[in-house]
């Protein structure tokens, strides 16, 4: 039996008395899902908030873990996904007023701004679609999951994954080309 088996299993029994367990198991994939969760807020403390929220989650959810349904990685990003997605529904963007800068603004600047709200634009967009397909575009694009890891997770098809993906790129084309 392999570590992660050996921590599963004993937070499984033991619950709250297996703290060492819990901590090894947390540390094993901490800086795994730090990294998704950043690529996803941009922000170091809401990526650790988000982590956060994802390991306990996981916590609470491991009694029902079972190693014969999915591998824990993937049932660990399944949940990591659901809880970006319920994060992304509470976010709500804050605008700062540019009306007191009195230099003109660098052109590099300005498309960085540019570019910062058009990858606003394009979150919210994607936070309006069915939870599904929000974990298909996350897991794709911030967790760097192959289309046939993605299948794993979410217990999807390959095809169905890969379609889902597409025809969402191919509407925020169409929604946010400047043609």
């Amino acid at each position: 039996m392999d570590l992660e088996s050996k921590w599963i299993r004993d937070i499984q029994r033991h619950g709250d008395r297996a703290q060492a367990s819990a901590e090894a198991l947390i540390g094993a994939y901490y800086n795994e899902i730090y990294v998704f969760a950043y690529r996803q807020t941009g922000h170091k403390e809401d990526a650790m908030d988000l982590t956060q929220d994802i390991f306990l989650a996981v916590l609470r959810a491991l009694p029902r873990f079972d190693r014969h349904k999915a591998g824990f990685r993937t049932w660990l990003y399944r949940i990591a996904a659901n809880k970006s997605i319920d994060r992304r529904r509470r976010f709500r963007p804050v605008t700062v007023p540019l009306d007191g800068l009195e230099l003109p603004l660098p052109e590099e600047f300005t498309q960085q701004l540019q570019d910062r709200q058009l990858l606003a634009q394009v979150e919210a967009y994607v936070a309006r679609q069915d939870p599904q397909l929000q974990a298909v575009f996350r897991l794709h694009l911030y967790g760097d999951k192959s289309f046939p890891e993605i299948a794993a997770i979410l217990g999807l098809g390959e095809s169905a994954v890969k379609s889902q993906y597409y025809r969402l790129l191919g509407r925020l084309r169409k929604e946010f080309s400047h043609e």
